[in-house]
């Protein structure tokens, strides 16, 4: 299978784009998976590691074809207030609930939250939904994960291991912390996740692997 190993932002390619690849958020936060794009091609993008693809930005195959990365319009809540002081309170009341803000000069853009646009009208900020692509802010570290943390490919999993008559459960996550997600993908999101765990699991005794 052909594979993409660049991201190319957008403004620095040029050209025509072989096909569009059209996702939500969520999905363009990608390390490793086989992906479908509009017109039915199809690739393996196998990056070094997790990043965000944004609107505008390309895809380069093997085969020098680029595929344009389209953000898919999500419903949002765009948010305004009566003066640059008041934003700040705002968005500082969205960061104290960890929701991910897409900062656009005198507007904010969170995802649709009823309770959190009575929130925001009972601050005094005008609120009206919209929808538009949704890119927030990457973070302190840059990661730009929607779920407040950086996950690969869906971020933590959870395994056993078997050796012997002793039975060792593992929970893998963010620095003890255990987060389940459950994502509903497309067609373009079929398959293809690849998990590398840098963990050495090292036992004081012998064990008889089964």
């Amino acid at each position: 299978m052909i594979t993409a190993t660049r991201i190319l932002p957008a403004g620095t390619w040029s050209g025509t784009p072989a096909d569009t690849l059209a996702l939500e958020r969520d999905d363009r936060h990608r390390r490793r998976l086989v992906m479908r794009c509009v017109g039915k091609t199809v690739f393996l993008l196998d990056l070094k590691e997790a990043a965000v693809m944004k609107d505008g930005d390309a895809l380069e195959l093997e085969d020098g074809r680029l595929i344009l990365v389209q953000a898919v319009p999500e419903r949002l809540l765009e948010i305004q207030a009566a003066s640059p002081a008041e934003l700040v309170r705002v968005a500082w009341h969205l960061g104290n609930r960890h929701l991910p803000a897409q900062f656009l000069g005198d507007r904010l853009r969170i995802r649709y939250d009823h309770v959190i646009e009575d929130m925001l009208k009972g601050l005094g900020a005008t609120v009206e939904p919209v929808l538009a692509a949704f890119d927030p802010e990457g973070g302190a570290y840059g990661h730009g994960d929607v779920h407040g943390h950086d996950h690969h490919d869906h971020g933590a999993h959870e395994h056993t291991h078997e050796h012997g008559p002793e039975r060792h459960h593992h929970d893998h996550g963010e620095a003890g912390a255990h987060h389940h997600h459950e994502h509903a993908h497309g067609d373009h999101c079929g398959c293809g996740h690849d998990h590398a765990h840098g963990h050495d699991h090292a036992h004081g005794h012998s064990h008889k692997h089964e």
